[in-house]
């Protein structure tokens, strides 16, 4: 059944960032967990399923007892979905101004941490690692982006 296979993907997520195995996570982590499961939240949007699901004690935790029938309705119900594929690249296009195909690190940190919606250091670096080409220091965009939209097989 459907449902079963979202809750095992979720379960697995979840635990990868229960450090103590005791059910719970540090509320930070929430944002990695959702869109380790291929969903892409803005800070409003992630602002809104961590109010959703904290709880009033202790803070700074979330229970995987709160935090699983909101992610499976967000899963079920293709909420938060990532953007699409052709307005990604439109995004990079529009950084890449000498049509090179790729950008360097630095010159995406720079856009995505003063423009716009700011990532946060932690967020910054956990797309360079996923986008980076370590070899040559470039983030191939469009190889990240189809990487990015892959669909998930539920």
């Amino acid at each position: 059944w459907q449902n079963d296979s979202v809750q095992k993907k979720i379960r697995s997520a979840f635990d990868v960032f229960d450090h103590e195995q005791n059910q719970t996570v540090d509320v930070r982590e929430i944002g990695t967990i959702i869109r380790s499961l291929g969903r892409f939240p803005t800070e409003a949007e992630l602002h809104d399923v961590i109010a959703e699901i904290e709880e009033e004690e202790p803070a700074g935790f979330i229970r995987f007892e709160k935090f699983l029938p909101t992610m499976s309705r967000i899963l079920m119900e293709n909420k938060l979905r990532p953007v699409p594929e052709d307005l990604l690249l439109q995004a990079f296009e529009v950084l890449d101004q000498q049509k090179k195909g790729h950008l360097d690190p630095e010159e995406l940190s720079r856009y995505l941490t003063q423009e716009g919606d700011p990532f946060s250091q932690e967020e910054m670096e956990e797309m360079l690692s996923a986008a980076l080409d370590p070899e040559k220091n470039l983030i191939f965009y469009r190889d990240f982006v189809s990487m990015m939209t892959a669909d998930e097989p539920w």
